[in-house]
């Protein structure tokens, strides 16, 4: 993995593939935040700060309020990796929000999803 382009990418680059991604499937993005905030603690208005500053993601995960407590009860395959099994810790964190992103637009309850 090429994590350090990984790391400097834009979020605000990334969140539009999100969205498509799961409004293509019905869902909607007011579950894309509450996916994204459950994972990192971020409010709306900090947000949308995030994509108004083009933050990319090595700054988006490391200054995230609060890293949602279970996230370790986050398991499966993404881009071909097992994110329990991922060592470094800022691509661990990118590659559960992936997995969140994709459950969601599978179709997945949210509180599957959300794992509280």
């Amino acid at each position: 993995m090429k994590n350090d382009r990984v790391f400097k990418m834009k979020f605000s680059g990334v969140y539009p593939h999100y969205v498509k991604k799961v409004e293509s499937k019905g869902r909607t993005v007011a579950e894309l935040h509450e996916v994204i905030f459950w994972l990192t603690g971020y409010s709306e208005q900090q947000f949308q700060e995030i994509l108004t500053n083009e933050t990319n993601f090595e700054t988006f995960f490391n200054q995230a309020p609060l890293l949602n407590p279970n996230v370790n009860k986050i398991k499966g395959v993404i881009c071909g990796y097992r994110v329990e099994e991922i060592e470094d810790s800022l691509m661990q964190k990118i590659r559960y929000l992936d997995k969140l992103v994709d459950e969601l637009a599978k179709g997945k309850k949210m509180e599957k999803i959300l794992r509280d």
